[in-house]
Order: C-alpha cells, then structure tokens, then sequence
C-alpha cells in the first residue's frame, strides 16, 4: 500500500490589532484615594487589589493606577489611543493636584 501524499500547505494569516498593553512612569506618587473620590470612573478598593482602575470611555481603555506613578493601559488598539488615555489620566491627576492644599511645614 502505499502512503497517501502530504501536499504542502501554505498558510497566510490575516492579521488585526484587538488589545495593546502599554506602561507609562508620572515619577511621582499619587493619592489613589483622593483621585478615585473626585471621579466616578475610578475604582479604588485596596483590599481587593493595589491599584485604581480608571475606565476611559473615549478611547474605550481601562488604566491601572499604582501609589508610585505607574501606569498600565490596556484595550486600545492604537498607540494614539494609549496617548489619548494616558493624558486623560494626566488631566485627571493635574486637576486633582490643583486642588490639594500643600501641608504646612513643621
């Protein structure tokens, strides 16, 4: 008997971009808290998990906020997306800034 043939088979995915994952560094130290008590689009709950999730709507992204500066953004789909979200979270964090008084030295 002899053995059926293998026929070369050439494969040509098709490709689309779904979810970039990007990490940006504000080098500076944020008050999760405060930040999550003057946005209804963020949830901070430190027992459940060390960072505050911030829902971006336009771009739909969702952004991880931690205590050091850190950011993840995750689901968009563009780097300019990751750019638009990013500095909607920089507007946020300014504004939130602008608003704290400075404590009195001692």
């Amino acid at each position: 008997m002899a053995k059926p043939s293998r026929k070369h088979i050439v494969l040509r995915p098709t490709y689309r971009v779904e979810n970039i994952v990007a990490s940006a560094d504000l080098q500076l130290d944020l008050d999760l808290y405060g930040l999550a008590k003057i946005s209804h689009d963020i949830d901070y709950e430190p027992e459940q998990f060390p960072g505050a999730i911030f829902k971006v709507h336009d771009p739909k992204a969702a952004l991880l906020l931690f205590k050091n500066g850190k950011i993840i953004c995750t689901g968009t789909r563009t780097s300019a997306d990751v750019r638009r979200a990013v500095n909607l979270a920089v507007e946020l964090i300014q504004r939130y800034k602008a608003t704290v008084k400075p404590k009195p030295a001692s």
